[in-house]
């Protein structure tokens, strides 16, 4: 053979090579986007940790300053189902930048604020901000990853949505140990100015924006329904909590039962509306197809346990083994540490091995965190709910790292933004539910045990805790059921087409 027949072979060999690596660009793109979505996931935990500070500088009760973070979660389900849109309608470095003012607004407010409705309106702000993050930064994965990279990126994208709230609790307590609460919005700012700088250097167009439109009808039935449905779920454990407490559960109960017909009706509204429209703000078609409903419930359910598990280690480690908020914020950190480590790695084996392997079995193993915590749960100490749970987050992380990329492979390219947004909408509703639903179970549990910090309370406590562990068993095996069920359908299939 010729040197000139060898020359083009070698140099299609080379291109393949350059096509398949990580530009640093892309890296940078997104360390900045992900920078802010992580701080915005972040300070909707470390929020919960602030309550009691925040009660008596505001002087409101408990039922008020949840709206502190009931508020946060609402704006975030809000704003994100119009990811889709955004990324059609304008660049990328354009809602970058305005997710940053977003985010630097909130903080700036949250610094300043003397009164607790400013406190509200700067959480509102916070929200949209990080709902418009989150997507985009998935989006600007699945769009200009190498295809033999995605997995590992999307682990690296998976990593700042579930980590930082299992951080929330430890870098909240840390923080107001030795100093006002407020330093943790100061610190925030400058971080995400210099994310701003990144980005506006790293964030590339790869792909033309659309004249898409966007329905205002389409967009006031879907917010109407995820606040209704997120707002359901806060009232209705606030009702539940009431009720077996003895207190008065009338006005949350209704405001529960009026939320949830609404967000119902507003949802089927929405979907119907979506299959008449011309450019909807949403393609649910994609969730006709069963493989990729069945990962999109999955995702909705998984992150219940996830983002959960860190509010019930902290409370029954506070409540029931009498530790320091300190102390119990910091015992997550073992088990949310290695998940940072091991979302890439989860989502290493993806490209690697495929998408059955990598997910089911480390998911399946991670349901043996709350088994233990089951069988232990009457006996528990602070080094075996560290233990417990950090089995979990390993497997775990490793696992739900690549939920998401496996559901969008079965996506039309052109259609993933809209999955995008569906998925993490659902990731968002699921830890929702998950402290809303954990924590009714533990205050049921409670109920007319006597006071706080008695043996009575404390063992009632650990009652509770028992309780939500078997629920978080059930959670997580109708989770790794439904993906099982995905990939049998998808076996039949036959092989999947990458886009």
């Amino acid at each position: 053979m010729s040197q000139s027949q060898q020359q083009p072979d070698s140099a299609g060999i080379q291109h393949v090579v350059d096509s398949e690596r990580i530009p640093p660009r892309l890296i940078g793109a997104i360390v900045a986007v992900g920078s802010l979505a992580f701080i915005g996931i972040l300070t909707e935990t470390v929020m919960t940790v602030l309550f009691p500070s925040l009660m008596r500088e505001f002087n409101v009760d408990t039922a008020t300053v949840q709206w502190i973070t009931t508020i946060y979660l609402l704006s975030v389900a809000a704003s994100m189902p119009i990811s889709s849109f955004l990324k059609r309608r304008f660049r990328l470095k354009a809602i970058f930048l305005a997710a940053v003012a977003l985010g630097v607004t909130g903080s700036l407010i949250m610094i300043v604020a003397q009164a607790f409705p400013l406190m509200i309106l700067a959480r509102i702000i916070q929200g949209v901000g990080s709902g418009v993050a989150t997507p985009l930064m998935i989006n600007i994965i699945l769009e200009q990853s190498p295809r033999s990279k995605i997995g590992r990126l999307m682990g690296v994208g998976s990593l700042v949505i579930t980590v930082a709230p299992a951080i929330g609790p430890t870098v909240g307590g840390a923080v107001t140990s030795v100093l006002p609460w407020r330093a943790i919005f100061v610190g925030a700012v400058p971080l995400m100015l210099i994310a701003a700088v990144i980005g506006c250097i790293c964030i590339e167009q790869r792909t033309p924006t659309e004249d898409a439109y966007l329905d205002p009808v389409q967009l006031c039935l879907i917010v109407l329904a995820l606040v209704g449905l997120v707002l359901a779920l806060n009232q209705g454990g606030v009702a539940v909590s009431a009720a077996v407490s003895g207190g008065a559960a009338a006005r949350p109960g209704v405001v529960a039962v009026v939320s949830l017909i609404v967000g119902l009706g507003a949802l089927i509204l929405f979907a119907k509306s979506s299959q008449r429209a011309f450019s909807p703000l949403l393609r649910l078609g994609i969730l006709r197809d069963p493989a990729v409903l069945l990962h999109a419930v999955a995702y909705l359910l998984l992150p219940l346990v996830g983002i959960g598990y860190g509010y019930v280690i902290t409370n029954v480690a506070q409540l029931s083994l009498g530790t320091s908020a300190f102390v119990a914020g910091s015992l997550v950190l073992p088990g949310a540490l290695i998940g940072a480590v091991c979302a890439p790695v989860g989502g290493w084996f993806y490209d690697r091995f495929g998408a059955v392997k990598p997910i089911l079995i480390p998911l399946g193993i991670a349901i043996l965190g709350p088994v233990l915590m089951l069988v232990f749960s009457m006996h528990l100490t602070p080094g075996l709910l560290a233990g417990f749970y950090f089995i979990f987050g390993f497997f775990y992380a490793i696992g739900n790292a690549n939920v998401m990329t496996s559901g969008l492979s079965e996506v039309p390219h052109e259609f993933r933004p809209d999955g995008n947004a569906i998925f993490n909408t659902c990731l968002q509703f699921g830890g929702a539910a998950g402290t809303a639903l954990f924590s009714t179970v533990l205050t049921v549990a409670q109920a007319g045990a006597g006071a706080e910090g008695t043996p009575q309370f404390a063992h009632a406590t650990a009652v509770g805790g028992a309780w939500t562990f078997a629920v978080m068993i059930v959670i997580c095996l109708i989770g790794w059921g439904c993906l099982a069920t995905a990939f049998r359908i998808r076996a039949r299939r036959g092989p999947i087409q990458a886009a």
